[in-house]
């Protein structure tokens, strides 16, 4: 595949992700499980609905594979980066002008109209969690400026 952006939004994707793990790093499982906003989600259940979003994206959506439930057992971040290596693999099969092999319910029929506008809407997704993550971390213990930038 002759794709020139393919390596761009993968970087981009790759940098947000890393940026999430570098917020929590450090924080203990209670600090992970603690809730700092009204809204009520905890660090890692923040984490885990961004392995969701990449495990319904990329496996369901993109590859029309089964999705199967959450993870147990595991930590919110191993969960993480076990679901994105999976999710890269998956995004290894497709060309980036691929439609979706997987049912498209009709709210998600802007942002899927193939594999390039749902890797766009991951990065846009898993940068504006990580900027959640990013106030929760402050509010928890003081830190700010984490990730790489």
């Amino acid at each position: 595949m002759n794709e020139p952006d393919r390596a761009d939004l993968l970087h981009y994707l790759q940098a947000q992700r890393d940026s999430v793990v570098a917020i929590v790093d450090g924080l203990d499982e209670a600090a992970l499980a603690r809730s700092v906003v009204p809204s009520g989600w905890t660090p890692a259940s923040m984490i885990m609905h961004l392995t969701g979003a990449e495990r319904y994206w990329c496996h369901g959506l993109l590859a029309g594979q089964e999705v199967g439930p959450d993870p147990v057992g595991i930590g919110a971040v191993q969960a993480y980066r076990e679901q994105w290596a999976r999710s890269d693999r998956a995004l290894a099969d497709l060309a980036l002008d691929d439609r979706p092999r997987g049912p498209v319910p009709p709210e998600h029929v802007p942002l899927s109209d193939s594999v390039r506008t749902v890797l766009l809407h991951l990065i846009e997704e898993t940068a504006r969690h990580a900027g959640h993550l990013d106030v929760a971390r402050e509010l928890i213990d003081g830190a700010t400026g984490l990730g790489p930038r």
